[in-house]
């Protein structure tokens, strides 16, 4: 008994910390973003990108301009910018490496700082956590989780652990054929990473430890899915015990509630991310939870559309608001800036990232008017 009182304490604490660092997070975020990193894919088979595009733009009010175009290095596929805005980082398509760049706090610009090997192939997302200290990536083609070392100058080290995922696979023949994690967003803390498996329908937690830079795995260590559901990405409500989950082959989302003490994940709900009247393909791909926990957003492949969910914000569990047409083809990302104000959906079939204005009481997507033109544009990253 006493080890279980014990253990709802540091529950509760975990909860309250959430919810600071939450705050803080919402408070230092507030300012407009001025400078946006697009990813793209270029290789031979996956798309015609040119490269890693740097836009900038003097205020809100002003219209987006590239200033850079780095051709050097294939597929920068995913890039996420530090939380000190000194360093831009990618994953690149079918290679086996992560760049390290280092970014011009005058002029945005980026120059290669490194590579290292991630001890598997085809990187499709990474994510920094909270100590800043150790950059975690997801092997989509190789079925692995690394871990590299950030160094005091923001290059990456070499890496310091390889997890490999396993069990059943999936039943989709194609597409489930072996372990293909995609996703490794850090809870709200920074101190735990869950990892949706698509092809064996498990969605994975581990704990990071940030000095010895390696992975543990939470208690349990994963969560089934339904058969067949093709987990992808995830997303974490900024204050209350949730996490959601985007489901490729199925077009769902599900809703956890998660244990911040031990990782633990309990499936709540299961809701379809298209409306009853459509009946073409599609898969679902990207997730993400507005700063304010109100709404969560998803993308469909097909019907290509952005999908609005209310949150009830004692169960966590959604309610359907709508449809937002992406007004291109194929949004395999789409990204809210820091503000929440505005969503950004990159239309990789189409090439095309299409500019929403976010309705902040309704959850609700209009367009801004604004198209910027990229080739195979398959992620934004804000500064």
């Amino acid at each position: 008994m006493k080890n279980r009182q014990l253990g709802r304490r540091d529950f509760l604490v975990g909860l309250t910390g959430l919810a600071a660092a939450a705050a803080s997070r919402s408070t230092s975020a507030a300012s407009v973003p001025t400078w946006m990193y697009v990813g793209s894919f270029t290789g031979e088979g996956r798309g015609h990108g040119e490269g890693l595009s740097v836009f900038h733009r003097g205020s809100e009010s002003d219209r987006w301009q590239r200033v850079q175009l780095l051709t050097d290095l294939a597929d920068p596929s995913f890039v996420i910018v530090d939380s000190q805005k000194r360093c831009l980082y990618a994953v690149h398509g079918d290679g086996t490496q992560a760049t390290a760049y280092r970014i011009d706090p005058a002029n945005g610009r980026v120059s290669v700082l490194n590579q290292q090997p991630t001890g598997g192939r085809n990187g499709v997302h990474l994510a920094i956590d909270a100590t800043g200290r150790v950059l975690v990536m997801v092997n989509y083609a190789t079925g692995t989780v690394a871990v590299l070392p950030i160094n005091q100058d923001g290059s990456l080290g070499s890496r310091s652990d390889l997890a490999t995922l396993s069990g059943a696979l999936g039943p989709h023949r194609s597409q489930q054929e072996t372990s293909h994690p995609h996703h490794c967003p850090f809870d709200p803390a920074g101190r735990l990473v869950i990892v949706p498996d698509k092809g064996l329908d498990k969605v994975f937690v581990f704990r990071v430890d940030a000095a010895r830079g390696a992975l543990v795995p939470a208690t349990p260590p994963a969560v089934a899915t339904r058969a067949g559901a093709g987990p992808r990405h995830a997303g974490f409500h900024p204050t209350r015990p949730f996490a959601y989950v985007i489901n490729e082959l199925d077009s769902t989302i599900t809703v956890y509630a998660f244990d911040a003490e031990n990782g633990a994940l309990a499936p709540r709900q299961v809701h379809t991310t298209l409306p009853s009247s459509y009946t073409g393909n599609n898969t679902g791909a990207e997730i993400a939870v507005a700063p304010s926990g109100r709404f969560v957003y998803g993308s469909n492949r097909g019907h290509d559309s952005i999908a609005i969910f209310a949150v009830d914000q004692s169960t966590g569990v959604l309610t359907s608001v709508g449809w937002e047409p992406t007004q291109g083809k194929t949004p395999r990302f789409f990204g809210l800036d820091p503000t929440g104000t505005h969503l950004y959906a990159a239309n990789q079939s189409s090439d095309t990232v299409v500019i929403f204005r976010v309705n902040q009481t309704t959850g609700k997507l209009s367009p801004t008017g604004e198209t910027i033109d990229v080739k195979s544009p398959v992620t934004i990253a804000f500064r």
